[in-house]
């Protein structure tokens, strides 16, 4: 046989292979009003099937999914698939009014995508104004059949998911804030898979419990799907090697503590090494703004060693680990500075499209004739937020991926500014002419294939803090962050363009930047946005427009027959 033809059919055998292993898996998706019961209160929330968080996803690398939403709540819903590429199925990723109308009570959709290309932890969540405080869960991403993690096998896995919880409806938190202008009330717990944990009244009997045997190796995999809070996270007594972040590998080193700003996913290694008893796993804010109102209470589970059951040891109160104060930016920027892929990357190095974001806070004066009780930030204002001074407006009447794809006039603008109108001392004393941000939906346009730089940089209108910053679509390089303000003459120099970190949400630092890379090579209208809800709605957000490439590959998939409509 010539050896083309065994070139060949070892190619074709490669392929077919793959394929027989990749499975679709179907699911149904009801959300709906459930009463649910925390820190001696039941009040009715909106869940999926019932269940808080919602239900995990478990797939292999390269499976298929196909989830039918169906919406019995009152509200109208999204649901979003964060983190997963979504290549050519923009209209599977969920953000209200970006690629799709919302699921309108009573309605249905159904989300078709592939996992391609990503292993690890990702998250679902609605992405529909406060929804997600409750409608959220774990997608869990293993290798492809066959194929194995780049570190020894562990013994056994666990997923927590680290929410925020609040004694009345989140829906009513946000819209009472949008009626006053004022900033929203802070949550009254964190939980860790839906429970607070022993600190908080009446959640001791419902602490979560993560098993673990002497000599174990368990594989925790972290999400941060707290509403508005980076979170400090540890377990007492054990040492975190971190192997993961939002479905890619890292180079793996050890840590005590985790930072995680919401939309982020940290995977950790641990060893069953301490004595056999209980130890609390607990986390907390790390709150950067300064003299701003955050929860400052403490979520707790229990990593039980399963050899307790009868020893003494077992009925002792769990060791409390010592979690960094709530505003230790040192150790949050240790954290996220220790990121790095496992090897040379592909982040590309020369840029076709080099842009200059700010994000930050700002604030809107009030009409004169408007009723104080609608203005009730800080000197008669209403709390507002940009990104290079443009408060982003969501359409209503069409979403942004119908309107480009259609070519509908008049939905947006593709006018959003690659740098600051004006250029000011970013993240020292701010010029009060510089507060008021304009309002609009403006698009920034991309070719196919473009190569891509933004430095984001915070700004210090109103109160800096750390915004945690998510794209969709895309995973992104992260070669360099930094305090204060970007100066490309001496910053370029710490990029790192070797084995940068693969991410899907950077933690841009309270008065600082980062700086991310990546190639436009996914069709689609993709929304880049702070984390903390809170800062969406207010405006911190923007939308790239990428165009199709060549052939069907690098096209767009037609809209599917069960497309919401506005």
């Amino acid at each position: 046989m010539a050896h083309s033809t065994i070139m060949f059919l070892t190619t074709f055998l490669l392929f077919f292979s793959s394929l027989a292993f990749a499975k679709t898996h179907y699911h149904d998706f009801v959300v709906q009003a459930t009463k649910v019961t925390r820190l001696c209160k039941t009040r009715s929330s909106i869940t999926v099937n019932g269940q808080l968080p919602g239900p995990t996803l478990e797939v292999n690398n390269g499976d298929s999914l196909v989830i039918k939403v169906v919406n019995k709540a009152q509200y109208n819903v999204t649901i979003h698939w964060h983190g997963v590429r979504q290549i050519r199925t923009a209209w599977a990723d969920g953000p209200e009014f970006i690629t799709q109308c919302p699921i309108r009570p009573g309605g249905s959709y159904t989300y078709r995508f592939m996992i391609s290309g990503q292993e690890g932890t990702l998250w679902w969540h609605a992405h529909s104004s406060w929804l997600r405080a409750t409608v959220y869960g774990a997608i869990v991403i293993r290798p492809k059949e066959g194929d194995s993690y780049p570190f020894a096998k562990p013994n056994r896995e666990s997923v927590i998911v680290l929410g925020e919880w609040w004694n009345a409806n989140p829906i009513d938190v946000i819209r009472q804030a949008t009626r006053t202008g004022g900033a929203p009330n802070v949550s009254d717990a964190y939980t860790i898979n839906g429970q607070p944990g022993d600190l908080y009244s009446c959640s001791k009997k419902d602490t979560f419990i993560v098993p673990m045997g002497s000599g174990e190796t368990n594989l925790i995999r972290v999400i941060n799907a707290a509403l508005n809070q980076q979170l400090f996270f540890t377990i007492a007594g054990h040492k975190l090697t971190v192997v993961g972040a939002d479905a890619s590998y890292v180079k793996p080193f050890t840590t005590s503590v985790l930072m995680l700003g919401p939309g982020q996913t940290t995977d950790v290694l641990i060893k069953g090494d301490q004595p056999p008893r209980q130890y609390y796993i607990a986390a907390r804010a790390y709150a950067s703004a300064q003299g701003a109102p955050f929860d400052n209470t403490t979520t707790t589970a229990i990593l039980n060693y399963k050899t307790t059951a009868t020893s003494a040891a077992s009925n002792s109160n769990p060791i409390m680990p010592s979690l960094p104060p709530f505003n230790d930016t040192k150790t949050a920027t240790a954290f996220t500075t220790s990121f790095k892929s496992p090897g040379k990357t592909l982040v590309p190095t020369t840029i076709d499209e080099n842009l200059f974001i700010t994000a930050g806070l700002g604030i809107n004066q009030c009409p004169k004739n408007a009723n104080s009780n609608t203005c009730q930030a800080p000197n008669g204002t209403r709390f507002t937020a940009s990104m290079n001074n443009v408060s982003f407006v969501l359409p209503s009447n069409y979403s942004l991926l119908q309107a480009h794809h259609h070519a509908i006039p008049g939905v947006f603008t593709t006018d959003f500014p690659a740098k600051p109108p004006v250029k000011f001392d970013y993240t020292g004393n701010v010029s009060r002419s510089l507060w008021q941000p304009v309002r609009g939906t403006k698009v920034y346009k991309l070719k196919y294939g473009a190569r891509v730089q933004v430095v984001l940089q915070g700004t210090s209108i109103f109160t800096a803090e750390n915004h945690p910053i998510h794209l969709h679509g895309y995973d992104f390089y992260v070669v360099a962050e930094g305090f204060g303000n970007f100066d490309p003459k001496s910053d370029t120099a710490k990029f790192n363009l070797v084995d940068p970190p693969l991410r899907n949400t950077v933690s841009l630092p309270v008065k600082g930047w980062a700086v991310i890379r990546f190639v436009a090579d996914n069709p689609g209208t993709w929304i880049m946005h702070c984390h903390l809800d809170v800062h969406i709605g207010w405006g911190l957000a923007m939308v790239f427009v990428v165009d199709n490439g060549v052939g069907q590959l690098e096209t767009l998939e037609q809209p599917p027959e069960d497309l919401p409509v506005c």
